[in-house]
């Protein structure tokens, strides 16, 4: 038997074998039972933690549902803060850009060369285009390119290919089809616009969407007459000047007919029809509105469109009015039918580009801006557009 022996300040305390002394049993217990507790409050501390991050991820999770359950949500609104490059561009239209510092001059698009001005940034030209479409009715229904060639080269199926019904054994007899190049080349539009020094100089109004519009119409109602009737010098060519695009004789020397709108309507392929639009002026629908069938009904239809608006339609089809369509008189073709996305291409080279002119109208107190846009435009596939002529025949 081991003793252990301790001095104590009364005497000596002997213990038996293994036990350790008393004071140091206590300790052991005591830190154990601390430490115990110190595991305890950190693991209950961690849990709590957790689940106030849960609740918090629950709730924003409600919170999103939410607002996606709410009509006419979507995904997330996108980074609205303009780019570098758009406000070099505003800053450019306000100041010009002997004004501007080095980041903003750098980050401008030069266009083709030193004396074509500045590019506008993807947000104008967004701008522009949809201003483009309230004065250019044929870009609503053509199909639009964008392009970076001086002339688009595409090839055009001369003569379609033709299947024969054959026996097991028997040779296939060849098919052939022919095709030819067709060319859209690029021309170019023109114009300026004057701006005050003092609405540039005004923070509160918005330069760069005034500008656009004023481009935008000015661009718009010439492209609008070149698709419609130009002639292919230094414009597009327009369907209605094409030789390709065929005609049915409306039935009548002077006015139109709904015989003759029939005719017109069943005279394109139905492949055609099914997008097919009616593209005629104000006045010629104006017309056509006061025709009535053998029932007395109205050919003309009208009904609830996009936002509202009344939808024109005539045997089922849409009514584009384009100001620069032929008005109603003899040996005239005041209205075309067809499937305009499939017959029509428009491509589009440089939607704009500016020139800032701050001299030539400094007296009156003026700075003028020369815009330039390069566009070509041309009939694709003739078949689908047909023309109404007032004639007999």
């Amino acid at each position: 038997m081991t003793t252990h022996i301790r001095p104590l300040p009364g005497g000596i305390e002997l213990k038996g074998e293994g036990a350790p002394p008393a004071d140091d049993a206590g300790d052991l217990v005591t830190k154990a039972l601390a430490d115990l507790t110190k595991t305890v409050d950190d693991r209950l501390k961690g849990l709590e933690a957790k689940t106030a991050t849960a609740d918090k991820l629950a709730e924003r999770l409600d919170k999103i549902e939410l607002k996606l359950n709410r009509p006419g949500s979507g995904d997330p609104e996108p980074d609205k803060t303009p780019a570098l490059e758009t406000k070099a561009f505003e800053a450019f239209l306000r100041t010009g850009r002997e004004a501007m510092g080095d980041v903003e001059r750098k980050a401008l698009r030069l266009a083709d060369d030193s004396q074509a001005g500045y590019l506008a940034p993807p947000e104008f030209v967004a701008e522009i285009d949809k201003n483009l479409v309230l004065f250019s009715p044929v870009r609503q229904v053509a199909t639009v390119r964008s392009t970076s060639a001086p002339s688009v080269t595409m090839l055009r199926r001369a003569s379609a290919a033709s299947a024969t019904w054959v026996a097991e054994d028997e040779d296939r007899p060849e098919t052939t089809v022919q095709y030819g190049a067709q060319s859209y080349p690029v021309h170019e539009l023109a114009t300026y616009v004057d701006v005050s020094l003092q609405m540039l100089e005004d923070a509160a109004i918005d330069v760069a969407s005034e500008l656009a519009l004023e481009f935008a119409e000015a661009f718009g109602l010439a492209e609008g007459t070149a698709f419609v009737t130009g002639s292919g010098v230094k414009r597009p060519m327009g369907f209605m000047a094409d030789t390709g695009v065929s005609y049915t004789p409306g039935g009548d020397a002077s006015v139109i007919k709904p015989d003759g709108l029939i005719d017109l309507y069943h005279a394109v392929k139905p492949a055609y029809r099914l997008n097919g639009v009616w593209m005629m002026n104000s006045a010629t629908l104006g017309a056509i509105r006061k025709l009535k069938d053998g029932q007395g009904q109205y050919l003309v239809q009208t009904a609830a469109g996009l936002a509202g608006a009344p939808a024109t339609t005539i045997l089922g089809r849409p009514v584009v009015e384009a100001p620069d369509m032929p008005d109603v008189v003899a040996n005239a073709f005041p209205i075309a039918f067809g499937d305009f996305s499939v017959g029509y291409r428009i491509f589009d080279r440089i939607a704009l580009s500016i020139v800032r002119d701050d001299y030539t109208q400094r007296t009156k107190g003026r700075v003028r801006f020369h815009g330039r846009r390069r566009v070509a435009g041309g009939v694709r596939r003739a078949e689908a557009i047909r023309k109404l002529k007032i004639a007999t025949a």
